[in-house]
């Protein structure tokens, strides 16, 4: 007979071995000092919401990453990140509290992502968010308090790479394109400068669809005329707009919003041109900055926002000669509305990122429009990169009984130990000399031998594997750093 079948880590997945946990746990503790020093409160969500929470504004790179699960006639998701989540329970019973309201959290998000180096699919984030916060403020303190965590932890070599949505949707209002075109062309940015115009060019277009051939719209008709002329076409061709769950009128817009896309190839192209000067614009503010004023113009409401928050950052304790301006940046994430940032160490690992979120109250349902701005650590990453240790740990001593009637005796040491050590208990009724060589293997600092002798005195033998040495103490004695 075969013997067992083993079970493997899924993929993706990782095991975290008792050193490794309690260092990031250690960099997480810092991560969340500093927030808490900036007057940020913890918040719990859970890992299980609604599917719909995060098709509505997270972008299709990141809904493409989503677990996703039916059960009991429901379709839920594990979380893929935080910031939604926050803002689900803010509309849903904190929305009477101040503003603005300052809240951190910490713990696991999923994203089936391509595993690589400190790259998970289970991983964790530590983050903060300030709804109701507005630029350019706001968005200053949630940069400097990712510094600041950053600093903490020992990460003093880091990029901070600065954009701004806006500076995009500005550009594309220039032309009349549909709401659901801009947005394709916003987010994106990062290919345009990454694989050029002509593959985003293809990707929009396709995403425009062709009109039925035959019913190409004559030039020059508004919408009504349009409607009109196609609504006669149709009755030549004997086709009953009457059938369907949709009424005539629907079926004629709908019919007529997809003809209208072929007059938007011109002005994509023109689009695509305007967002590849835009994309192409990377580097220290110095630089930056004229080139997106001849872009966009000193009047860009967008472009004299990101002027604002910048002006704050040498106040804010923001190294200047690591900030990046990056026209391309896009963060993937369709919730944004103005500036969006992410950081990196020095081997060009992103170790956080956010940005603004102004729309993504309302579209969750709240009362009224809020602003707001945060941000998140992938902690993984921060504690690769950080050079702070895990903290000091009590030393570690081995209380061990020589006999199972000493045993009693070996609790109550134990007891008093813990007040000033971390005490390890025998449990497996070793001799000495075998507790003595699994101690040295431990790295524990000291062997605590109790007897009958000891029993009867009061005392304890104290065996330091540092020095060798050994010595009685009372007990009386225990519960003080030895």
């Amino acid at each position: 007979m075969g013997g067992a079948v083993g079970i493997d880590l899924v993929r993706g997945m990782r095991d975290v071995h008792p050193a490794e946990f309690a260092h990031g746990r250690y960099i997480q503790r810092i991560l969340e000092q500093t927030m808490a020093g900036y007057g940020y409160q913890m918040i719990d969500t859970p890992v299980i919401e609604h599917r719909e929470l995060y098709l509505r504004k997270l972008g299709e790179d990141l809904v493409g990453k989503v677990y996703e699960f039916s059960f009991g006639g429901r379709d839920l998701a594990l979380r893929p990140e935080w910031t939604a989540s926050v803002l689900r329970a803010y509309v849903a019973s904190m929305q009477d509290q101040p503003l603005p309201l300052r809240l951190s959290y910490a713990g696991p998000v999923f994203r089936y992502e391509r595993p690589q180096r400190y790259t998970y699919r289970q991983f964790t984030q530590v983050g903060g968010e300030i709804i109701g916060g507005l630029p350019p403020r706001a968005d200053a303190e949630v940069i400097a308090l990712a510094c600041a965590g950053l600093q903490a932890v020992g990460v003093t070599e880091y990029t901070v790479r600065i954009g701004h949505i806006g500076l995009a949707r500005e550009l594309l209002s220039r032309f009349e394109l549909p709401e659901r075109t801009r947005g394709l062309l916003v987010w994106s940015l990062e290919r345009l400068r990454a694989e050029g115009i002509a593959p985003v060019r293809e990707r929009v277009l396709a995403n425009l669809g062709t009109p039925p051939e035959g019913l190409e719209l004559p030039a020059g008709l508004d919408d009504e005329q349009a409607a009109r002329w196609l609504e006669r076409v149709l009755t030549a061709m004997q086709i009953d707009l009457r059938t369907g769950t949709r009424s005539p009128a629907e079926v004629l817009q709908r019919l007529l919003r997809t003809l209208r896309r072929a007059d938007e190839q011109p002005l994509v192209e023109a689009a695509l041109e305007q967002l590849a000067r835009l994309a192409a614009i990377s580097g220290p503010p110095e630089h930056a900055i004229p080139l997106l004023a001849d872009l966009l113009g000193d009047e860009s409401a967008a472009f004299r926002e990101l002027q604002a928050i910048l002006n704050l950052f040498a106040a804010c304790h923001i190294p200047a000669e690591g900030v990046v301006i990056d026209g391309a940046l896009g963060r993937g994430l369709h919730y944004y509305t103005g500036l969006i940032f992410e950081i990196y160490d020095r081997e060009g690992s992103q170790l956080c990122g956010g940005g603004r979120y102004d729309d993504l109250v309302g579209a969750l349902g709240g009362r009224q429009a809020t602003p707001a701005v945060g941000f998140a650590y992938g902690l993984e990453r921060v504690t690769a990169a950080a050079t702070t240790g895990s903290g000091e740990a009590p030393e570690t001593v081995l209380v061990a009984a020589v006999s199972d009637d000493d045993y009693p005796y070996a609790l109550h040491v134990a007891e008093r130990l813990r007040t000033g050590y971390t005490v390890v208990l025998d449990v497996r009724s070793r001799s000495v000399k075998d507790n003595l060589r699994d101690a040295i293997r431990r790295n524990y600092s000291a062997v605590v031998i109790v007897g009958a002798a000891e029993r009867a005195g009061e005392y304890v033998i104290w065996r330091d594997l540092a020095t060798r040495s050994e010595r009685q103490i009372p007990i009386a004695m225990l519960g003080r750093h030895l």
